[in-house]
């Protein structure tokens, strides 16, 4: 029951255009980002050099100028579209009318649950995989040579930040399902993105689940540890838990 689940979860995210979007979007949006910041920083302009010291953006050319630009957006831009697309994944069924039709399957709605955050999971997986492939190319293209030992080291946390930023939109899952609505799941995204930014400026943001993967990833672990981690993992389950619990409790009349 859990394997068809999962297929039919599966089946919905790829049959509809906001995996496609979402994967697009993560991809080769953040990678073009990233591409253009360095070709106008190499190029001298002085007001995009200025604007990246002022974001904390490294505007030394090389693989830790890109990786460094590619973790500062990746840490914005992965919370934001990983969110959005989990949200729908949750609220679709609400707004589709489709939820409905659930109560008469033999799988229950905790198992349902748990099948979309599986399925989410799997997308962020072979999502932070492209973009780290993606990046990869990038430098190579660049003519920055193949990647040293600290290249190779950042490449893997821009991997792990990915993942963790997927992983940490658990929370828009669950106010998705108790308002049931795609909008309120969404502004539950915009809300992480503002939390780790601004978690990122204070001094104890480091404890903040939605910022601490991307301090870990911009200080090269210097301003986050594996106990800022651990509370971050620790955040993510506990709100699919919560979702997941909401679901097996689920009524159509609630």
């Amino acid at each position: 029951m859990m394997r068809s689940a999962i297929l039919a979860e599966t089946l919905k995210l790829l049959r509809s255009p906001v995996g496609t979007i979402g994967t697009l979007a993560l991809v080769l949006g953040v990678l073009a980002l990233v591409g253009g910041l360095i070709l106008g920083i190499a190029s001298g302009s002085p007001r995009l050099v200025a604007q990246a010291k002022f974001s904390g953006i490294d505007v030394t050319a090389g693989w830790q100028g890109l990786l460094s630009t590619a973790a500062q957006i990746t840490a914005a831009g992965a919370l934001l579209g990983f969110g959005v697309v989990l949200a729908w994944m949750f609220a679709r069924e609400f707004a589709e009318g489709t939820v409905a039709g659930l109560f008469a399957l033999p799988v229950t709605r905790g198992r349902i649950a748990f099948a979309k955050f599986a399925v989410h999971g799997l997308w962020v997986l072979l999502v932070g995989s492209a973009l780290t492939g993606a990046l990869l190319g990038l430098g190579l293209l660049l003519g920055y040579g193949p990647p040293g030992a600290e290249a190779r080291a950042g490449l893997a946390r821009q991997f792990a930040l990915t993942l963790l930023s997927g992983a940490l939109t658990a929370p828009v899952a669950w106010v998705a399902s108790l308002t049931r609505s795609l909008l309120a799941g969404t502004a539950a995204a915009i809300l992480l993105v503002i939390i780790g930014q601004i978690g990122a400026l204070a001094g104890t943001g480091a404890w903040l689940p939605p910022a601490a993967p991307a301090l870990w990833a911009l200080s090269e672990g210097t301003e986050a540890g594996a106990a800022q981690l651990a509370l971050a993992v620790l955040t993510a389950g506990a709100f699919a838990g919560f979702t997941c619990a909401h679901w097996a409790r689920l009524q159509l009349d609630s």
